[in-house]
């Protein structure tokens, strides 16, 4: 039994799976593939997470979406799913930071790690499994590096700089994940010194005079601190096992970083990864977001312009293996749609009352979801093709709040807000509830609303437009903007 996961309930996840096919993209074969778990009913997922020098942009909150909108989809499909992330801690960028920001490195890594952890959080992304941190594995590090030495595909560099390299050219599978032969492929590593060949990449870096002490560990070759790839190789196999389901990360880690990772730990003869799966790129203006171009948008900027429900909304739009492009006017111009979703869930519930259904989870798997959304979410984590289940869902719903079954409204209502809890967007949820008013004050301010904007609607049908006036004032007054739909209204409070 792969480490981490609870033995208890394999033979009911199994049982549960019998018949369902998830297929992924897998980077490495360019191919859908079914997935496959190394042990039944379980399933590892290794994301590369932050390397924590600055604060988190809006691709590193996209990629972050998708696994935990993988990782849900997954749950509810019966599987019991063990997701690392982890922290990188220790890098050449940190300490360049730290020194421009006049802090420690570790105390940088720390509050910058604070800061992501924030930004997951109020995105909706639920904590990871484990979240290891670079600084805590170098043991690990350092016996995969020997291993590596003793296989031949490894070697320590023979100008004393304490510096350890891969061979590249003694892997003959080098350049697998991303189809590139050897000869065709730039330095990987901008440092040169020691190295046999420029395509040779640093696992062991040799202490440098300038660099803090205790940026530095003891090894066999000296003092020094890890290269980045190396974290990544140690720390999913020591929680996923020598070979596990899925490695995740944005598109941009692809190569020199997965490439890498892929290339010394099966040199290590560790079977690694079965699946390679990679979020798409953000572009920002039609370019690439890129701290170079300078058109990196921060969570934080985002997250005071726009509420985070809609901002995960909007990132749940494209397929995750899509360019997506932003604008500040792209995202606002979901919420109309997010609005439709949660005027219906208000209606819904108030009209139902005392029968409203408990808001189900991604938890619940004895909820059957419509099989068009499940055939959608197992074809490649098809999430628009999903959200337009979750729409035709709405509209049954409307259609049914003008006169019909309470009990199929329900049902509808269940079903609706299901599904958006597997993609993390249901506004019922605790999560959004949490992360602003609670979900007492939302549901006593949707009824008080709802209340007067019923009263006006009679008084303009009885044409007593004294009484309309001075409910839209009373409303204006508060700060509540109420639009006119097709499906009644919707409203919000301004800022």
């Amino acid at each position: 039994m792969r480490r981490g996961f609870r033995a208890g309930r394999v033979q009911q996840m199994a049982a549960r799976l019998s018949g369902v096919t998830i297929q992924l993209y897998n980077t490495k074969s360019r191919t859908l593939e079914p997935l496959v778990p190394v042990c039944d009913g379980q399933v590892g997922i290794y994301v590369c997470g932050a390397t924590v020098q600055g604060a988190p942009h809006i691709g590193h909150m996209r990629s972050a979406v998708v696994f935990d909108q993988l990782r849900r989809w997954l749950t509810y499909r019966g599987l019991d799913v063990l997701l690392v992330r982890n922290v990188t801690d220790i890098d050449d960028k940190i300490l360049q930071k730290s020194v421009e920001e006049s802090r420690p490195w570790f105390a940088h890594a720390y509050k910058y790690e604070q800061v992501f952890t924030a930004a997951y959080d109020r995105i909706g992304v639920l904590p990871p499994s484990y979240e290891p941190r670079a600084t805590g594995h170098i043991t690990e590090m350092v016996e995969l590096i020997g291993r590596l030495i003793d296989a031949g595909h490894a070697y320590a560099a023979e100008d004393g700089s304490g510096d350890v390299y891969f061979d590249a050219r003694s892997w003959p599978q080098y350049g697998a994940l991303t189809h590139q032969s050897l000869d065709d492929m730039a330095e990987t590593d901008a440092e040169v010194r020691g190295k046999r060949d420029p395509r040779d990449f640093a696992l062991w870096k040799g202490h440098k005079d300038g660099d803090p002490l205790t940026a530095s560990w003891p090894t066999p070759w000296g003092r020094g601190r890890p290269g980045w790839h190396i974290e990544c190789s140690a720390m999913s196999t020591k929680y996923l096992g020598a070979e596990f389901d899925i490695h995740g990360g944005g598109l941009d880690l692809r190569f020199p970083h997965h490439e890498n990772e892929l290339a010394q730990s099966t040199a290590a003869g560790d079977g690694f990864a079965r699946i390679w799966m990679h979020s798409g790129l953000l572009n920002v203006g039609g370019d690439k977001m890129s701290k170079s171009l300078g058109n990196s948008i921060f969570a934080h900027d985002l997250f005071d312009d726009h509420s985070a429900l809609l901002v995960r909304y909007f990132l749940s739009t494209a397929h995750y293996r899509s360019v997506l492009e932003f604008s500040e006017e792209l995202v606002e111009g979901q919420a109309p749609a997010l609005e439709r979703i949660r005027n219906f869930i208000s209606r819904a519930r108030q009209e139902l009352g005392d029968e409203a259904p408990a808001v189900p989870t991604f938890r619940d798997t004895s909820i059957t979801v419509p099989e068009a959304f499940a055939q959608a979410m197992d074809a490649d984590l098809g999430i628009p093709k999903a959200l337009a289940v979750v729409f035709d869902q709405v509209g049954t719903g409307f259609r049914l709040l003008e006169g019909g079954d309470r009990g199929e409204l329900a049902t509808v209502l269940t079903s609706v807000e299901l599904m958006l809890d597997i993609l993390g967007i249901n506004p019922s949820s605790a999560t959004w509830a949490q992360g602003g008013e609670s979900s007492a004050t939302a549901h006593a301010l949707d009824q008080l609303v709802d209340e007067l904007v019923r009263t006006r609607a009679q008084a303009r049908a009885d044409k007593d437009w004294a009484v309309a006036d001075a409910i839209r004032d009373q409303l204006a007054a508060a700060g509540i903007v109420v639009e006119d739909t097709a499906d009644g209204y919707r409203y919000h409070v301004r800022d």
